[in-house]
């Protein structure tokens, strides 16, 4: 027997059913309460309201626990590549190697953009923020390719297009880099794989390709997975719903990235590095910061500690953890705001304040300094989180065209005024 909800509002009541996850996560169906009561929920940044049932991620963050379609973080980042667990998400199962084979020869195959697309680089301001950029970028793909406005393509169709944006992200965002400073772009060299044409194509000279040492490819396809997909966030919750107006691609995923643009959502790497280079300015010990953070009377935060979502430890931080040692290690950087953070972090998970609120640190933290050791400033940070999330967020987009959900429409409930009688202007 199905379980029900029982509401009682004033001398009525109402059955609501309950919907059960895979996962023994439990929701009360209010979908159709306006329409037998005349009430609607109110709940203030969704915090507890289910808008859809998704078979791509489970987040549990009283556990720890992140998985992608039933694979753990933890075996994924160990065991596969970005590229796999992109083609997992979107299509629903890890590759076999013929498919896996296939999907790279399409992705080398569309990796080029437009020449005309230049023109934008020309276009933008000196000092353009480089999340402007991709978003405006991104769009664009969608005026370049315009087979790609039809509401209902065909299963081959949106393969393409599918293909196109994952093959075309990784040239859009090492160009911005190259225009950030002023070098010219170099273009993708197929050859090699996805993660190490990325960085070929950010790091590499126009006249011979770059080495781009295992380690650190190694970390950063790991980042890339860890950022694949998060559930129901800012920044998938608003590509669903653009795409649920049967939006194309291209400008849903282009909301998202203006969306993942906010610093209460993309910008918490950012934000740590910011950190560490005012604790620079401020000067003194490791301990002093320490101590400033556990005071709660000091406007001092430390940044990348602790996380909303997961109240135990981050999963993804642990794996990180690895990869940003080893990068510091093999590149043997020579920074002083990384070294801080390696204080930080050492005195952080040894103090009992840290420990007994479970402030460990977070994907942030890490992310964060392995970006800075490999030279990226700090406004480039949350378009490489783009560029780690952009297989998530096709998968959503592309599931809740194929579950065929409504256009979003939230609704609300009024506290303005009520009949006011207009006053013309002379007499006001």
């Amino acid at each position: 027997m199905s379980e029900k909800a029982i509401l009682q509002l004033e001398e009525n009541s109402y059955e609501l059913p309950v919907v059960i996850g895979t996962e023994a996560e439990k929701a009360i169906d209010i979908s159709k309460l306006r329409d037998v009561s005349g009430y609607i929920t109110l709940d203030s940044g969704y915090k507890n309201t289910g808008a859809v049932q998704s078979a791509i991620t489970f987040l549990d963050g009283e556990k720890g626990i992140l998985k992608y379609r039933g694979y753990s973080i933890e075996e994924l980042a160990e065991k596969s590549t970005f590229i796999e667990v992109a083609y997992l998400l979107v299509y629903g199962n890890l590759p076999n190697k013929d498919q896996l084979n296939a999907f790279l020869y399409q992705i080398s195959r569309h990796t080029l953009i437009h020449e005309d697309m230049k023109k934008f680089f020309d276009g933008f301001p000196s000092k353009s923020h480089p999340m402007g950029q991709l978003s405006s970028l991104v769009c664009s793909l969608s005026a370049f390719y315009p087979e790609s406005l039809h509401p209902h393509p065909t299963v081959e169709e949106l393969d393409l297009t599918i293909i196109k944006l994952l093959a075309k992200m990784t040239t859009i965002v090492s160009w911005i880099y190259k225009k950030s400073l002023g070098h010219p772009i170099i273009y993708p060299q197929n050859k090699l794989n996805y993660v190490a044409n990325f960085l070929n194509m950010t790091f590499g000279q126009r006249t011979e390709e770059v080495l781009i040492d295992p380690v650190v490819v190694s970390a950063m396809d790991k980042l890339l997975i860890l950022h694949a997909d998060h559930e129901q966030n800012c920044s998938t919750s608003t590509v669903r719903i653009v795409g649920s107006s049967e939006c194309n691609l291209y400008s849903s995923v282009s909301a998202g990235i203006s969306a993942l643009w906010g610093p209460l959502h993309g910008g918490a790497n950012q934000a740590v590095i910011e950190m560490l280079e005012q604790i620079k300015i401020g000067g003194g010990s490791a301990e002093k910061w320490i101590n400033k953070a556990k005071d709660k009377n000091d406007p001092f935060r430390l940044m990348g500690f602790g996380h909303r979502v997961y109240k135990n430890f981050d999963p993804r931080a642990k794996i990180i953890k690895k990869a940003c040692d080893d990068v510091l290690t093999k590149l043997g950087v020579n920074d002083p705001i990384l070294e801080m953070a390696k204080n930080l972090e050492e005195l952080a998970l040894n103090d009992s304040y840290f420990v007994e609120r479970k402030l460990y640190p977070n994907v942030d933290f890490y992310s964060g300094i392995i970006y800075r050791a490999l030279g990226f400033p700090t406004d480039m940070f949350p378009v490489l989180f783009a560029l780690g999330r952009l297989p998530g967020w096709i998968a959503q987009w592309k599931e809740m065209r194929e579950q065929k959900e409504p256009i979003g429409r939230p609704r609300q409930v009024y506290i303005g005024h009520t009949d006011r009688t207009y006053v013309p202007i002379a007499v006001r």
